[in-house]
């Protein structure tokens, strides 16, 4: 049965996004073997591009998971309710959520690699410039910690892409695109809605990765690999 499915962008309503997403990894049959073998992951092959794809897929769950902490924490102190919500909103300055399904697939290695350098650079420069501004304003916010870990951990996540570049024989990073970093918000609260804007996305944008190294991780597994040369 064939699907065809085509990524909804940022623009859309949040629920509908999220619904999304979880159906349409229920239906992609390609990464289904895959979701079952990380059920055990003490029996996945130890080739070596694999086991690095996989590391990085905990990474950025990990990493998930604190950007969802910091960011109820950070709704509830600068926005003043946990429950705060704003999908009107965007940064020009940070990575496009927005994917289609078939441009996705054909996307090879390097290219995933490349952009996955790139986007998750913009957000540690992005996090960093507004930890800065963060601490600048409030020196004493229990924030300013747990900003720092995340950052810390996408920087090492970029480390672990261009080991997985270096391994793949390419070291090539997207052309044509510059970070710009805005000089400033125009009043209080839009600074505090913009630190907002940047974890709202970065959250969604590490779903969007974790699913990209689920992808390599499969492509490079042993047993793909074996499964291809008997159907050519």
């Amino acid at each position: 049965m064939r699907t065809y499915l085509k990524l909804p962008t940022v623009s859309e309503d949040s629920r509908d996004w999220t619904l999304n997403i979880n159906k349409m990894t229920l239906q992609w049959p390609s990464l289904i073997l895959l979701f079952s073998s990380l059920i055990c992951v003490h029996s996945l092959p130890v080739a070596v591009l694999h086991t690095k794809y996989i590391t990085s897929y905990r990474l950025v769950l990990f990493t998930r998971c604190r950007v969802q902490q910091l960011l109820t924490k950070y709704k509830e102190e600068q926005l003043g309710s946990k429950d705060y919500e704003d999908r009107s909103q965007h940064l020009k300055e940070l990575p496009s959520l927005s994917t289609d399904f078939y441009s996705w697939l054909k996307m090879t290695d390097e290219e995933r690699l490349g952009t996955a350098l790139w986007d998750v650079q913009v957000f540690w420069d992005i996090l960093k410039w507004k930890r800065e501004q963060l601490t600048a304003a409030d020196s004493h916010s229990p924030l300013h910690q747990s900003m720092q870990h995340i950052e810390c951990d996408l920087r090492d996540l970029t480390r672990q892409v261009i080991h997985q570049m270096n391994h793949t024989g390419s070291t090539r990073a997207p052309v044509g695109r510059t970070v710009s970093v805005r000089s400033g918000s125009r009043t209080r609260w839009d600074s505090r809605v913009e630190g907002y804007i940047i974890l709202r996305d970065l959250n969604l944008y590490l779903t969007k990765l974790a699913r990209d190294f689920l992808l390599l991780a499969t492509k490079a597994s042993p047993t793909t690999g074996a499964m291809r040369r008997e159907t050519m």
